[in-house]
């Protein structure tokens, strides 16, 4: 596959713009284990292969098991994730799909149900986050250095 062209040169504001997000998003307050299981949940549905190297690889340094990694994509059918992670991982679902799913009420009440106003509001934004930069990633072809041809 071969880039289609670098949004980081041809944009750079743009790319800061959603940097400063990015940082926002990181210290939020959001556990980081959340924060990894979101993007690469997030990843994982939209097929972004630079992204899922890269949020993957993060979540292992962090102290991510690989059992609830290999399982993100089953998390429903798992019993390896909090009810905490579970409302996260249905939020990212839903507004990752949200042209086939409208956010559903169920998705919401259980997201309030385990996420003050702010947490959810900032929830919300990493799942924005991450899927700009999906669809960046995606859209322009970026390949990861990981995934390059052998």
């Amino acid at each position: 596959m071969e880039t289609r062209l670098n949004a980081y040169k041809a944009s750079p504001d743009a790319i800061a713009a959603m940097t400063r997000l990015e940082e926002y998003v990181g210290s939020c307050g959001l556990e980081h284990s959340l924060i990894h299981l979101v993007k690469t949940r997030a990843s994982q549905i939209n097929g972004c292969a630079y992204c899922l190297h890269m949020h993957t690889s993060d979540a292992r340094k962090a102290g991510e098991s690989e059992a609830r990694l290999y399982l993100l994509s089953a998390w429903r059918e798992s019993g390896l994730y909090t009810p905490r992670e579970r409302a996260a991982l249905a939020w990212t679902e839903a507004l990752t799909n949200v042209a086939d799913t409208g956010a559903p009420s169920q998705d919401y009440e259980q997201g309030r149900a385990h996420f003050t106003e702010k947490e959810f509001v900032d929830l919300t934004l990493l799942i924005g986050a991450i899927n700009v930069w999906n669809r960046i990633s995606v859209g322009f072809r970026a390949v990861h250095p990981n995934d390059r041809k052998l």
